[in-house]
């Protein structure tokens, strides 16, 4: 194998490998390369919160920009970066006049962690399809859906694109793949390099595209992984970036048709992807109508938590957290939804939660958790009667 190939295999793994040997590894670099916290100061502005990303830097790239986005086209956002030791964050948090901090850590780190105002979430979660039980995917979605899917197969023509050349990867990557990450994240967008994709992801998976009436107008680029007989969905994308594609059911219609072909050809899962611990992320609400089950990740992810602190009681930040439920882990490590309320304010529990892999759901009321005493109140209803409240750090 040549060098840079070799270079782009171990490149991509790194970043994406599953199992203990790689997890193991990270580990051991994580421990070394950030011996220092970053600390990533986003101002906030015109009543939206000010918020900081703390700890291993991968979160400067995956977590804070969703909380950016989440806040509000208002706020002008200003980046301010720092490093701290590990063991004065709580003091730093603390001495702050940041309203939201988020640390991103190896779990091994918790004890170094303020406990008040706190949740423990999973640093991503993946959201994964089992095909094994030989149902009929087009069963696995509701019988509205299964109508207009229907109804649409027929009058938009639809049809299911295996391709297989490089001229169809390059079509792909640069036409759809790529002016859709820059048209729904802008300077935020990421994604894996061109050579990258086409080496590990094109080279050994399969590339989809959606026709409609003879027209690519989706697109989707999956990696096989044999050990486990699992297509990974990896990279998506719509004709030109044109965000109308992700609406009137096409989209959609993208990971059905998927769906059934993974269940042709003998796959036992379909791994719809990755996102942030969060029930308003439009990617959780769009993937769990597949009915998945939601786990921890398989690759470095697993190991790795999100730290949510709450610094100041503000109206905006309470504003935030109520428009943002979040998906926690309770004292017996559980996934659960946790939506936000106080005296002024429901909970936005119309944003569903449930699917496989989500233990309960809680209703937290910000005037008890935001109370000097919150972190005891909690601590101290986590017994076997409230086996679903949301775990303080």
């Amino acid at each position: 194998m040549r060098v840079d190939r070799l270079w782009t295999t171990g490149g991509y793994l790194w970043r994406n490998g599953e199992g203990a040997l790689i997890r193991s590894a990270h580990r051991s670099v994580d421990a070394v390369t950030s011996r220092r916290a970053v600390w990533v100061k986003s101002r906030g502005g015109d009543g939206a919160p000010s918020l900081a990303y703390a700890g291993l830097p991968e979160g400067i790239h995956l977590t804070l920009p969703f909380l950016e986005q989440r806040r509000g086209a208002a706020a002008e956002t200003v980046r301010i970066s720092s490093r701290h030791r590990w063991d004065r964050l709580s003091a730093e948090m603390a001495g702050s006049d940041t309203d939201l901090v988020v640390t991103g850590y190896d779990t091994r780190r918790a004890r170094q962690l303020p406990q008040a105002r706190s949740l423990t979430l999973p640093f991503r979660v993946s959201l994964v399809v089992a095909l094994g039980d030989g149902t009929d995917v087009l069963q696995r979605v509701s019988r509205k859906d299964r109508q207009q899917f229907a109804r649409q197969q027929r009058s938009s023509r639809w049809t299911l694109e295996v391709a297989d050349s490089d001229a169809d990867f390059a079509y792909f990557y640069d036409r759809m793949h790529m002016p859709t990450m820059r048209a729904r994240h802008g300077d935020s967008a990421r994604s894996e390099g061109r050579a990258t994709a086409h080496a590990e992801i094109y080279r050994k998976g399969a590339l989809f595209f959606l026709r409609q009436s003879g027209e690519r107008v989706v697109g989707a680029l999956c990696r096989v992984q044999p050990a486990g007989r699992t297509l990974v969905l990896r990279l998506v994308g719509v004709a030109d970036g044109d965000l109308a594609h992700y609406h009137g059911g096409t989209y959609t219609a993208l990971f059905l048709y998927v769906l059934q072909w993974a269940a042709r050809n003998g796959m036992a899962r379909v791994d719809l992807g990755g996102c942030e611990p969060f029930i308003s992320k439009g990617t959780f609400q769009f993937k769990r109508k597949l009915h998945p089950e939601v786990v921890l990740p398989a690759n470095h992810f697993r190991h790795k938590r999100l730290h949510f602190t709450v610094v100041n009681d503000t109206e905006p930040v309470r504003r935030f957290l109520v428009e943002n439920p979040v998906i926690a882990l309770d004292a017996q490590n559980r996934l659960t939804a946790v939506y936000f309320n106080d005296s002024r304010r429901s909970g936005r529990t119309r944003l569903p939660w449930r699917t496989a892999g989500m233990a309960s759901a809680v209703n937290l009321d910000l005037d008890t958790f935001l109370h000097p005493d919150a972190a005891a109140t909690l601590l101290s209803r986590h017994d076997a009667s409230a086996a679903t409240t949301p775990a303080c750090q």
